[in-house]
């Protein structure tokens, strides 16, 4: 289960894969199956000491087993936990399809014990009864398994939350109450205007489960995003995933204001404060992944409306190729960030990726002979070497403020996390005017239109085409699951739109999205940029100048050899690499 824990310090690592400190405590253990799975999690960076040594002493107090004390803090996967335990033992990794259809010798074991004991029958052979096990290292489970069906058991590793699926599945539970009943009988009557009473509620152990069970199924269902949504009769819970939102099930109505005040609370938020929007984080270790949970509140006609983003600082790749960067598009970048001075514009819609581009860029720039300062509201990620500034305007921290401050710091490289206003863009023309290169963002639908959106701002002419180096446009389409993408000859009329791609009128595929098990039937997994790139050049300074329509300067820049959004999805669409109706969910053609 989730838990909120402070991030720890770097785990150093002996010769037997457990850090110093922790192995002196832990001796006992190293010649033992148990002490080979910790060493072996240690060295694979999946286990911190310190987190291993409270896991120890909260298991002790308990009397839990310690691998599953691990898993309950959230402090190592169930993914990591089962393949370091296939590997130290030696036995199969149990997956979905090798679960049964149907329940095995159900008379000879107990739910109880099956659910006590983590483990499930496979399936039976000559004398021998195969079975997946959370836990294979406890002897004692094993044995009472072979006793229990007579006949010797070969064991298997398995995930905890997929053996309780299907133990629930295969194995009739007696009838319990319902969540609803069960929260009702726990909460009692709740008034959103008693604090005290939401905030007691808000610490008891229903409510924490069912917030951490969110938080959980969040990051197993990939989601960037968490949607908390009261409504008149219901409390709606929606992820987002790949972009697209997906409604899951949801707590009861009753349960709203107490699950509300919890991540309040967890967010250092003021619960008795619900007519005004606020924001907070949440530093959380969920599955042993460090996370970082953004929370708004918005006040809304049933209550207040909660999105928590899920930002997983371990995951993320700041690099241009696995962003999806390749081609024309990622050679026209790369000559931008090349240049000594000016300033390099990223634009989209929110949720297109344009922070991780720009972290992506700096982190490509950052280099020993290099200062570079950033102004953000937030700070998203933080990347070793570079000089991160929050901005907090309610002490008058603001990006303008915090800039005219940057430049006296002597940086080689400024980024800002958004051009708001004019006077943010008039210190940023002006710092590209100094030496400086400067990095930002803007909110336009392309590359064409962030500049006309500088000049309906106020910012001069003259000055725009003396400090923009390029301008890049991007949007972010679902990736196909290359397990079970399926290939389709398109219809003539769709094929000639290929064709200034690089296809053939005739002779090539596409691909549609199918549905696996591996990217959960939606046919996609993960996401991809598709960019435009304007590069600064004499034509388009003219247009600038003679304040020429965004039509009119995207017309130009594709004469320059700029490849359009729509053309850049068409050329991954005929890689395969995602789909054509992907492609027009997000961009048009030009």
């Amino acid at each position: 289960m989730a838990e909120v824990i402070a991030p720890e310090r770097p785990l150093t690592v002996n010769g037997n894969g457990l850090a110093a400190d922790a192995l002196d405590e832990l001796t006992p253990l190293a010649e033992t199956p148990l002490g080979g799975v910790l060493a072996q999690l240690s060295r694979r960076g999946k286990l911190g000491a310190n987190d291993l040594l409270r896991a120890r002493r909260l298991a002790e107090e308990s009397g839990d087993p310690l691998l599953r004390m691990l898993l309950r803090l959230g402090l190592v996967s169930e993914r990591d936990m089962a393949l370091a335990l296939a590997d130290v033992l030696a036995l199969p990794l149990a997956e979905p399809k090798d679960f049964p259809d149907g329940p095995i010798a159900p008379d000879a074991f107990s739910l109880r014990f099956l659910k006590d004991a983590q483990v499930i029958p496979l399936r039976e052979e000559e004398g021998t009864l195969h079975a997946a096990f959370a836990d294979p290292t406890d002897p004692f489970v094993v044995q009472a398994l072979g006793m229990a069906a007579g006949k010797e058991v070969s064991p298997w590793v398995g995930l905890p939350s997929e053996i309780e699926a299907a133990i629930d599945r295969l194995y009739a539970a007696p009838a319990e109450p319902t969540t609803e009943e069960a929260l009702n009988a726990d909460l009692g009557e709740v008034s959103e205007d008693d604090i005290e009473h939401l905030k007691d509620l808000a610490s008891e152990a229903p409510v924490i489960r069912m917030v951490n069970q969110l938080i959980q199924r969040a990051v197993e269902s990939r989601a960037s995003d968490i949607h908390i949504e009261p409504f008149a009769d219901e409390l709606k819970v929606r992820y987002r995933v790949d972009g697209i939102l997906h409604e899951v099930d949801s707590p009861p109505p009753r349960s709203t204001a107490a699950i509300i005040s919890r991540i309040k609370i967890m967010s250092k938020l003021n619960i008795a404060e619900r007519r005004l929007p606020q924001d907070g984080r949440i530093p959380l270790r969920v599955q042993g992944k460090e996370l970082d949970l953004r929370v708004s509140t918005v006040p809304t006609m049933f209550g207040e409306s909660v999105v928590m983003r899920l930002l997983d600082k371990e995951s993320v790749r700041f690099d241009f190729d696995a962003l999806g960067f390749d081609g024309s598009p990622r050679e026209r970048l790369i000559q931008i960030l090349e240049m000594p001075y000016g300033i390099f514009l990223v634009t989209g819609p929110t949720g297109s990726g344009k922070s991780t581009t720009l972290y992506t860029a700096l982190s490509r720039l950052n280099t020993q002979e290099r200062k570079i300062i950033t102004v953000e509201d937030p700070v998203e990620y933080q990347i070793p070497g570079i000089n991160q500034i929050q901005v907090k305007p309610q002490i008058g921290m603001t990006f303008a403020g915090a800039l005219r401050s940057i430049v006296r710091q002597d940086p080689d490289i400024i980024m800002v996390g958004e051009m708001r206003d004019l006077e943010t863009a008039r210190i940023a023309v002006q710092s590209a005017l100094t030496g400086h290169v400067v990095l930002s963002t803007l909110h336009t639908n392309d590359a064409a239109s962030g500049v006309t959106r500088l000049l309906d701002m106020g910012v001069e002419d003259y000055l725009l085409t003396s400090t923009i180096n390029g301008i890049l446009a991007q949007r972010l389409v679902r990736r196909l699951c290359p397990a079970c993408r399926t290939p389709y000859q398109p219809l003539p009329e769709l094929a000639a739109k290929f064709g200034r791609v690089g296809a053939g009128v005739a002779g090539f595929s596409l691909y549609r999205a199918s549905g696996c098990a591996e990217c959960g039937a939606t046919g996609y997994r993960g996401r991809l940029v598709i960019t435009e790139v304007l590069i600064m050049t004499d034509p388009l300074r003219q247009a600038v100048l003679a304040h020429a329509t965004a039509s009119d300067i995207q017309r130009i820049a594709i004469a320059e050899g700029m490849l359009t959004m729509y053309d850049d999805g068409l050329r991954k669409a005929l890689d395969g690499r995602t789909t054509i109706e992907e492609v027009l969910r997000v961009a048009e053609e030009a």
